[in-house]
């Protein structure tokens, strides 16, 4: 009998889960071309304004003439590139760890970190607020799998002492969807009585959380702990270009180059990428004022916001998400903002939980004041057009 894929199709758009793609025409910024139409656009990962800056397009083009395009092969066989070990070597000095090994995805990253490390008979515990690529690792692995409340030592430490075998705690850093940072200085003592590894997984901290840039362990002031054995962090966010990579001792870096599938069973990313991420990781260490900025817009919106009434998250990061509750609302409010040329997501489950829709406002290093007061005018406009929400 062949598949009928027509009913579950029928039933996402009944339920207002249908996603679509846009089209961009243009190169990131915070005005890009979308299907024909300009848009002022706060639903980008790009926080420190580096996915189009000339240097950066620059070091790009000079990989490509200096390397080509492709790598050809496996980093195993003879991909890995003077150019990608040059990054890796430049990323574990950044993070302050023995070594770095790059993959082309974050959740490559985090599906051979976690694979690699557990399998039958022994325990990874996830926050609930996880991440999918982290979800998936952990089911995927073959371990025991227990997800804790969200960022509740208690809840953890409670799950822990059913743990057995290896024991991995894994957590995003700043979760994707809410903003709020991981609970580290709290996690941290209660992964070390419990004797398991502790595995952060820092996409949207990297490049933005911290004097210099070092993400949520520079934040706490937790670099120089041993309590967090693994690390990750993603480059197509803060950078501006793409990829991710695992940083850790040599000895975990040897264990995913010899067992991580991943990372063994594919082709390395293009050499000329690792170029043009070698400059943005010196475009965040040197111009600091890109993270002031950032903070300043956020301090911006979220005090507009708050003087409108609208329901936000406790999230000090770029990712600033507005409540809206069903996900026709959160469409309605979506379509409303794009038809004044404002582009945000509608963001629904199964990627947030059922009734807490939203829209997943994100600011750049490269917004204007002028431009965080256009998107608050807009909300205000657009939110009294639509029906009473849950939360008011």
């Amino acid at each position: 009998m062949p598949f009928d894929l027509s009913q579950g199709l029928a039933e996402r758009r009944a339920e207002h889960l249908y996603r679509i793609r846009p089209i961009l025409e243009s190169p990131q910024g915070t005005e890009v071309r979308v299907d024909g139409r300009t848009m002022l656009a706060f639903c980008s990962n790009d926080y420190l304004g580096l996915a189009n800056h000339p240097d950066v397009r620059r070091a790009f083009q000079q990989g490509v003439e200096q390397w080509g395009v492709g790598s050809g092969a496996s980093h195993l066989v003879i991909g890995h590139t003077r150019a990608h070990h040059q990054l890796e070597e430049a990323l574990a000095a950044f993070t302050g760890r023995p070594r770095a090994l790059l993959f082309s995805t974050g959740y490559m990253a985090n599906l051979a970190a976690v694979t690699a490390l557990l399998g039958q008979g022994d325990t990874v515990l996830e926050d609930r607020l996880n991440h999918a690529s982290l979800l998936d690792a952990g089911l995927l692995s073959g371990a025991r799998f227990s997800r804790y409340l969200h960022n509740d030592p208690s809840s953890l430490a409670s799950r822990l002492e059913k743990n057995s075998g290896n024991t991995l705690i894994v957590t995003d850093g700043v979760f994707s969807m809410d903003g709020d940072l991981a609970d580290l200085p709290a996690l941290c003592p209660v992964a070390r009585r419990a004797q398991a590894w502790l595995m952060v997984d820092d996409a949207h901290g990297f490049g933005v959380l911290g004097q210099r840039g070092g993400g949520i362990l520079e934040h706490f002031d937790l670099e120089a702990d041993d309590s967090v054995q693994v690390l990750v962090g993603t480059l197509g966010k803060a950078f501006g270009t793409s990829g991710a990579f695992v940083a850790g001792s040599e000895e975990l870096i040897e264990t995913l180059i010899q067992f991580a599938r991943p990372y063994i069973y594919t082709t390395g990313q293009p050499p000329a990428l690792a170029c043009a991420t070698l400059k943005s990781l010196e475009l965040v260490q040197q111009e600091t004022w890109r993270r002031e900025q950032l903070q300043h817009l956020i301090n911006r919106f979220r005090q507009g916001a708050s003087e409108l009434g609208l329901t936000l998250l406790d999230s000090p990061t770029p990712i600033q998400p507005v409540l809206v509750g069903s996900n026709a609302r959160a469409l309605m409010l979506s379509a409303l903002l794009k038809a004044k040329g404002i582009m945000v997501g509608a963001i629904r489950p199964p990627t947030v939980p059922a009734g807490t829709a939203r829209l997943r406002i994100t600011f750049s290093a490269a917004h204007t004041e002028a431009q965080v007061d256009r998107l608050l005018d807009a909300l205000a406009e657009c939110w009294h057009k639509l029906e009473p929400h849950p939360y008011e």
